[in-house]
C-alpha cells in the first residue's frame, strides 16, 4: 500500500481558502497527480484542503470523500506566549525537556497537559488505524498485520500538524521533533509505502517528505509559509 499525504496549498487563513498563489499550486499539483491516479482520495473538511483537492478530483472525475478527522490537529494548550497551538513551541520551551523526544511521554509535559493533547492524538491516530484496517492493514503493536496485502494508493489532503501526527504514529516516534524539525511546504507531497519483509507483517517506510517538484518544474517558487526567519534580524521573513 502507498499512502500519499498532501498539505494544502498556500492558505488564506482568514477565509479558510487558498491565496491566488495557492490556487496555482493546486493546479500544478493536479497536473502531477492525474499522471498516476490513486485508488482512493480522502479530504479534510476545511476549505483550504478541499480547494487544494478540487482540481485533481475534477480532472479525474472523482467526488471528494470528506473525513472530519483529517482537519488540522485540534488540541489547544496554555503556553508562555500568546498562542495556544501545541505544535509551534519556541526551541527554548521544549528542546531541554527529554520527555518531548519520548514517544510514550511527550504529552506528559506541563504544556501538553494543559490541554487534551494526548486524547486528541489518540483519537486522530485511532481514526487513521481504522482507515488502514478498512484497506487491509490492521495495527498490531508497532506494526501492521497485512490482512489483505495490496498495492493500492491512498491520498490524504490535509494539514501540516496532523500530517506529522500520522507520520509519528506510523514510525513510532514523538511528533514534537517532527513538528519543529520538518517543514511540509504548501501543496507538498509526502509518500509512505508498506514493506512486507516478513509475510503478514507490514511497516510503513517514507519514500519522500514534503516534495514540491511540481512547483519548481513549473517555475513556481515554493511558499515561505510554514517557515520562519533564517536570521532573527531579517524582518522580511515570518517571525
Amino acid at each position: 500500500m502507498k499512502l500519499v499525504i498532501i498539505r494544502h496549498g498556500e492558505p488564506d487563513y482568514e477565509h479558510d481558502s487558498l491565496t491566488e498563489k495557492g490556487r496555482r499550486e493546486a493546479e500544478f499539483l493536479a497536473e502531477r497527480l492525474v499522471k498516476t491516479p490513486a485508488d482512493y482520495y480522502y479530504v479534510s473538511p476545511l476549505g483550504r484542503a478541499r480547494a487544494t483537492a478540487a482540481p485533481t478530483l475534477e480532472r479525474l472525475g472523482r467526488e471528494e470523500v470528506v473525513l472530519p478527522w483529517l482537519r488540522e490537529f485540534a488540541a489547544r494548550v496554555v503556553r508562555p506566549d500568546d498562542d495556544d497551538i501545541p505544535w509551534d513551541l519556541m526551541p527554548g520551551y521544549w528542546t531541554g525537556e527529554p520527555r518531548y523526544y519520548d514517544r510514550d511521554h511527550w504529552y506528559d509535559t506541563a504544556i501538553m497537559r494543559s490541554g487534551d493533547v494526548k486524547g486528541e492524538y489518540l483519537r486522530v491516530t485511532g481514526e487513521l488505524d481504522q482507515l488502514l484496517a478498512k484497506h487491509g492493514y490492521v495495527r498490531n503493536g508497532g506494526y501492521y498485520r497485512a490482512v489483505r496485502p495490496n498495492t493500492d494508493t491512498i491520498v490524504l489532503f490535509c494539514h501540516f500538524a496532523v500530517e506529522t501526527v500520522f507520520i509519528s504514529h506510523l514510525m513510532g516516534v514523538s511528533p514534537v521533533p517532527l513538528w519543529h524539525g520538518t517543514c511540509a511546504q504548501a501543496s507538498s507531497v509526502t509518500t509512505l509505502v508498506t514493506e512486507e519483509r516478513e509475510e503478514g507483517i507490514a511497516f510503513f517506510r517514507m519514500l519522500n517528505f514534503g516534495d514540491v517538484s511540481h512547483l519548481t518544474e513549473n517555475g513556481e517558487e515554493p511558499s515561505f509559509m510554514a517557515r520562519f526567519c533564517e536570521v532573527y534580524t531579517d524582518f522580511s521573513q515570518q517571525h
